[in-house]
């Protein structure tokens, strides 16, 4: 990446890498307040962790009443919007079928069977689950999972904070999930899913967010990884990577996951964003209102 302050700070959080770059180097204050933040994020929407409260939601027999704190909101109002855009594809009741494929708590990685549930009995975001505001109602166990956009939000909820202390230039990147402040416009690499090593082209991101998804992160098997289309419960093989531009990351990383199963002019008409999509058979497409180039 080109045009990135000087000054890193990097942790590990919600089980992968980020990157704090700022002209100065982040206070100690700031540094610790930054790590309870994503220790928050982590112990509260994360599926991984017993004591959550996805895991407790997933642990309901008869189902509950769980109260999530009022931000909370944001993430619920982003899937409303994604669900209905996608027809369901985008849903966050396909933590089930990641754990079946072996994207499970123990990261077994091994499928403990290969035939997702029939769709006249699958959850579904939009009929499972009551919500008012960041209160969520269900009626039986439901496994959650927010890695469509939850990562975004995670930076989202980093850059507000570096806001707050009057931070006015500065990079947080989620292993690609990134949102921008500066004066100077950041160029960042469009990896090559089939090859890691190079690039497809190039963005210019200026005040906004980037968000990229790709099916060889999370990958673990012969057509298995983590992008599912929540109305199948099998992970989609047309499109092979995508990267989303948009005012805030958790609306980029959402939309990221969205180009996987609908077509961009349906996402365009409810949401501002500029994208790049690269299909299996090597096809790019690209907005007209991409700020950079693509080389393929």
């Amino acid at each position: 990446m080109d045009g990135v302050p000087n000054c890193r700070f990097s942790f590990d959080a919600i089980g992968t890498r980020f990157e704090i770059d700022t002209p100065q180097p982040l206070s100690t204050t700031m540094r610790e307040r930054v790590l309870e933040l994503t220790e928050d994020f982590d112990r509260l929407y994360s599926r991984f962790r017993e004591t959550s409260l996805i895991a407790k939601i997933a642990a309901a027999q008869g189902g509950g009443v769980f109260d999530f704190p009022p931000d909370a909101a944001v993430m619920f109002d982003l899937y409303d919007r994604l669900h209905t855009a996608t027809d369901g594809a985008v849903d966050p009741l396909v933590g089930a079928d990641l754990e079946r494929l072996g994207y499970d708590r123990s990261y077994s990685l091994v499928t403990s069977d290969s035939t997702p549930c029939p769709a006249s009995q699958r959850p579904a975001w939009n009929l499972d689950v009551t919500r008012h505001g960041a209160t969520l109602t269900t009626g039986r166990p439901l496994t959650i999972d927010l890695g469509a956009l939850g990562k975004g939000r995670l930076v989202d909820l980093i850059a507000d904070l570096l806001e707050s202390k009057d931070i006015e230039d500065f990079l947080v990147d989620g292993s690609g999930d990134m949102r921008h402040r500066g004066n100077l416009p950041v160029t960042v690499g469009l990896e090559d899913p089939r090859d890691p090593s190079r690039v497809i082209g190039i963005a210019a991101l200026s005040d906004g967010a980037l968000c990229a998804s790709a099916v060889n992160r999370r990958a673990w098997g012969d057509g298995l990884h983590h992008v599912v289309d929540g109305r199948t419960g099998r992970p989609t093989h047309d499109v092979i990577a995508t990267w989303a531009v948009a005012a805030d990351a958790a609306t980029a990383d959402g939309l990221a996951t969205a180009l996987f199963f609908a077509p961009a002019a349906r996402l365009r008409q409810a949401f501002d964003f500029s994208f790049v999509r690269l299909f299996a058979d090597g096809r790019a497409e690209v907005s007209d209102n991409f700020d950079g180039e693509v080389f393929t």
